[in-house]
């Protein structure tokens, strides 16, 4: 349904538009909910027409179809009950989102007060790069992990046989590392490997580091990569002039200076990144129930046969 906010508007000829011309039979904000619900997607699966790649909606077929349309001071009811659990989700997740925020705005000032008269060391001193070569044997079977842009964390890939590997000198992974994309660690390609990705391996594209433990924990480099200046450091450090040939070498990580404050306060912040991430891993679980709310609401109340 078009909002108010885009009355006016134009759209190209691959968008038919209806008017709801007898609105004491149809309340718009009924049509607008039934539009959301599973029920409506195949009534329009069922009015569209063409091949594979070009499947189209007839506008003939879909004026033919039917709807459930029950009297309209129930339709109003109806409306008015979606539209206010629709603002309780979106006031859920404002709720979840401003309680993130406080928390990243909180590490964020621990870790701005932790560095701030911290010495600074190469990486080359704190985490020395270690490549675990790989011989792939073609009778097993191998997990290869990935690391997300945005320091989005580590992934793990399908599983897959020795055989069809396609890629040459892969690397062993271990809990603890520092874990770099080569050529995706100036956007934030940076993450740490937990257990879940012992024993994984990666293309040659990643670089694995590995924090002396008496001066510096992953957690805490990996944050400090990821922050405005380490990313800078970082984008530095991978020169090229296009994205795909922005490739961070061996040698310049190795020169990025980073801060190493006292190996206890790192520890410290380390606990409070496990709180944040914790919190986190809740809101994710809500936000996921949070959303599934609505369209499970509307399965159940638009189940009902087409009628009219």
């Amino acid at each position: 349904m078009v909002p108010s906010e885009l009355d006016g508007a134009i759209v190209s000829n691959d968008f038919p538009s209806f008017e709801v011309r007898d609105s004491s039979r149809c309340e718009i904000g009924f049509l607008g909910w039934l539009a959301r619900s599973a029920k409506f997607v195949e009534l329009c699966k069922a009015a569209s027409e063409g091949s594979t790649n070009r499947v189209r909606i007839s506008e003939e077929r879909f004026l033919g179809q039917e709807i459930p349309l029950p009297p309209l001071a129930e339709q109003q009811v109806l409306v008015a009950r979606l539209d206010a659990l629709a603002k309780k989700t979106r006031e859920v997740e404002e709720h979840l989102d401003a309680a993130e925020r406080d928390a990243d705005h909180l590490l964020a000032l621990r870790f701005r007060d932790l560095i701030a008269d911290a010495p600074r060391y190469s990486i080359a001193e704190v985490a020395p790069t270690v490549r675990r070569p790989v011989e792939i044997d073609v009778s097993k079977r191998y997990r290869e992990v990935g690391a997300r842009s945005f320091g989005k964390g580590l992934f793990v890939k399908p599983d897959f046989d020795g055989a069809e590997a396609t890629w040459q000198k892969p690397v062993w992974v271990k809990s603890g590392d520092l874990v770099l994309s080569n050529i995706k660690a100036w956007e934030g390609a940076i993450a740490v490997a937990g257990d879940e990705h012992d024993g994984c391996i990666a293309s040659h594209r990643y670089i694995t580091c590995i924090p002396d433990p008496n001066q510096a924990t992953a957690g805490f480099l990996a944050y400090y990569l990821l922050s405005d200046e380490g990313l800078e450091q970082v984008g530095f450090a991978s020169p090229g002039t296009a994205d795909r040939n922005r490739t961070l070498s061996l040698g310049n990580l190795c020169k990025i200076k980073v801060p190493v404050p006292e190996l206890t306060a790192q520890e410290m912040f380390g606990r409070l990144q496990g709180e944040v991430t914790a919190l986190k891993a809740k809101h994710a679980a809500i936000r996921e129930a949070n959303a599934a709310l609505l369209p499970a609401t509307l399965e159940r109340v638009f189940h009902t046969e087409a009628t009219a």
